[in-house]
């Protein structure tokens, strides 16, 4: 073996001399029933990373599928939480609507703003200066449509989501299914 190969491996090992170039790649496929999966890695071998991403898909009932193929299902949009508790529910729905968002969505501890990925960062800014405290802010991948699943579907959905988000390289995993909180008390 040369030494140069030698060298480069005692340095790779720790940590000496990192020029690792990372890049951002977007894998697609199918879950069972039908599911749409959409998936966001950081690696710095595609290689690597495809071939973990398509083995998690087969060992789980999916498969990995080519550019595009479910891409078209998904939309790009921020998220911005506010606690429920101390706030206005008024004066934010109408500085968010103000400020551009999409819609205010309440829950029973969260106000939830939902913006347009171009609008994300100005909606943000204009809550926290009219002095709301946001709790959690991104930008994310929402499903157009849903799959309802349920049984054997819905387990092995869950299981594959499980493993792709295990993965080093996986940032995100988005899918589009829909259980029920029956269905999801019945695997808990």
């Amino acid at each position: 073996m040369p030494k140069d190969n030698i060298q480069r491996a005692i340095q790779k090992g720790t940590g000496e001399g990192d020029d690792t170039a990372y890049e951002e790649v977007v894998y697609e496929g199918y879950g069972p029933g039908g599911t749409a999966v959409l998936l966001e890695a950081l690696t710095d071998n595609r290689k690597r990373t495809v071939s973990e991403v398509r083995h998690v898909f087969s060992k789980n009932g999916g498969n990995l599928g080519s550019t595009g193929c479910v891409a078209y299902l998904f939309e790009k949009k921020g998220s911005i939480s506010v606690a429920v508790a101390g706030t206005d529910l008024d004066a934010l729905f109408e500085a968010a609507l103000d400020a551009g968002a999409l819609d205010v969505l309440e829950s029973d501890d969260l106000l939830e703003v939902i913006t347009t990925a171009s609008d994300f960062g100005s909606v943000k800014a204009a809550l926290a200066g009219a002095g709301f405290e946001v709790s959690t802010a991104a930008v994310r991948m929402e499903p157009s449509s849903s799959v309802r699943l349920e049984g054997r579907e819905a387990e092995s959905m869950l299981r594959l989501a499980d493993a792709l988000e295990d993965l080093d390289d996986i940032q995100a995993v988005y899918a589009n299914f829909d259980i029920s909180d029956e269905e999801m008390a019945n695997f808990a």
